[in-house]
């Protein structure tokens, strides 16, 4: 069975979400679904459910998230790992401001939303200074390196936990994380859903005044400038709790799988 995306020419609001909701009297929408090879570039990808409908703290909460590019970078190095600051080539620890990131993955079918368990959850992201691990690049060599990157499997109420640090940036983009969720069908097809995560960028601009990433010079490029922010950016950008160390933030995603 192919994989189905649900495109749209725009992302709703949650007020008009919601209203398309209390219109068709039901809690999922799905929107103009299509097959799509996996080779294809990434489009808008939205699953609907009515977020006021989760009264309670046991019930996913299914947004309306986009599906974006997969951008710079993606390797599969199969660290399972939650603590990702690491490099374990050589020990070393990544300098920066600590972030702790929760995500928790929900799967929508025709009886509703429910909480994913068995994903396989990958993030990666530069460092303070704008540097990506273990890839070749005009401005830096970092081959053999791992600083960064790591995979969780969802547990049994949808969650992954990541200990990372807050981005740094670099030419030609905002500050973004990049996270990915792959899960095998019974099938054993696989299936994927790629998404870049964003910050307020008045908290970036704090951060960025303290050390390390302040050697890197003030940034050209806010979240208003970037075209892939501009590609429904405001759904995915992360609610920040300051913590004793630094910050904490938790994501919701709902996936139309199948």
């Amino acid at each position: 069975m192919k994989k189905k995306y649900c495109q749209i020419n725009r992302i709703l609001s949650r007020r008009k979400a919601l209203a398309l909701f209390r219109a068709a009297g039901t809690a999922i929408i799905v929107v103009g679904c299509i097959p799509r090879s996996r080779s294809t570039q990434a489009r808008s990808t939205v699953a609907l459910t009515a977020p006021s409908l989760a009264n309670s703290s046991t019930l996913p909460a299914c947004l309306v998230t986009p599906e974006q590019t997969e951008g710079p970078y993606f390797v599969d190095e199969k660290l399972n790992r939650s603590n990702i600051r690491s490099d374990p080539a050589d020990g070393s620890v990544k300098n920066g401001v600590p972030l702790q990131l929760t995500l928790r993955v929900s799967q929508i079918g025709n009886t509703g939303c429910r909480l994913r368990a068995g994903a396989i959850v990958d993030i990666w992201h530069c460092d303070a200074l704008g540097v990506y691990s273990d890839v070749r690049d005009p401005g830096f060599n970092t081959v053999g390196k791992k600083f960064l990157r790591g995979y969780q499997v969802t547990d049994a109420n949808g969650t992954v936990e990541f200990t990372t640090i807050y981005p740094g940036w670099y030419q030609g983009r905002t500050v973004h994380i990049h996270f990915k969720v792959r899960t095998d069908a019974p099938s054993a097809q696989s299936y994927e859903f790629t998404l870049q995560l964003y910050f307020d960028d008045s908290i970036t601009d704090q951060v960025h005044t303290q050390t390390p990433y302040a050697s890197k010079g003030q940034r050209n490029l806010k979240n208003a400038g970037d075209g892939i922010f501009q590609n429904g950016g405001e759904q995915m950008l992360l609610k920040l709790t300051k913590t004793s160390l630094g910050y904490a933030a938790t994501f919701d995603i709902g996936l139309q799988m199948g």
